[in-house]
C-alpha cells in the first residue's frame, strides 16, 4: 500500500496548524493499492519519544471501509462503521502533535484488515493491536516530525 499526505512529506516537518500550537485540525491522508481481499482499514498515529510508557497515542479508528482511498483535512465525518480508539489525552478524535520538549516523531501507520474489529469506541490501543493480530493484510508507514515552537 502507499500513504501519503498532501500536508507533510514522509519523514517531513508537520506544520504548525495541525499541532496543539495551530489549529490541532486533521492532516489530509490518501492511500492506494489496498489489497483486494480487505474489508476494513484501520490507523493508529503514535508518537513513540513522549516520555511516557508506551509513548503517545493521538489518533485510532478502525472499521473504515476498504474502499475508501483517503480522509480530507480537518475530517470530521466517516463512515458509518467506522469506530474510534481512545487515545492518550482519552478523547476518541485526533490530538495533534504537541511534544514537551525536542522533535518527535509522529508515525501514522495504516493496516488493511481481512475482518471487521468486534470493538467499541474507545477501544484502547493494546485492545485494537491485539484484535488486529492475524488479520493484517497490508500496512503503510507515514511519519512527519514536530518540534514545539514555544517550548518550554
Amino acid at each position: 500500500m502507499k500513504f501519503t499526505s498532501k500536508d507533510f512529506d514522509h519523514e517531513g516537518d508537520i506544520p504548525q496548524v495541525f499541532t496543539c500550537e495551530g489549529e490541532d485540525i486533521s492532516p489530509e491522508l490518501s492511500w492506494s493499492d489496498v489489497p483486494a481481499k480487505a474489508k476494513t482499514l484501520a490507523m493508529i498515529c503514535h508518537d513513540p519519544d513522549a516520555p511516557f510508557p508506551g509513548g503517545w497515542y493521538h489518533w485510532l479508528f478502525f472499521n473504515l471501509p476498504a474502499s475508501l482511498t483517503g480522509l480530507a483535512q480537518n475530517v470530521k465525518e466517516f463512515p458509518k462503521g467506522t469506530g474510534f480508539g481512545m487515545n492518550s489525552w482519552k478523547r476518541n478524535d485526533y490530538g495533534g502533535p504537541c511534544p514537551p520538549s525536542g522533535k518527535h516523531r509522529y508515525y501514522f501507520r495504516l493496516y488493511a484488515l481481512d475482518c471487521e474489529l468486534d470493538l467499541d469506541d474507545g477501544a484502547t490501543p493494546a485492545q485494537i493491536e491485539s484484535r488486529m493480530k492475524d488479520h493484517v493484510l497490508a500496512e503503510a508507514e507515514l511519519m512527519g516530525k514536530y518540534i514545539k515552537v514555544n517550548a518550554g
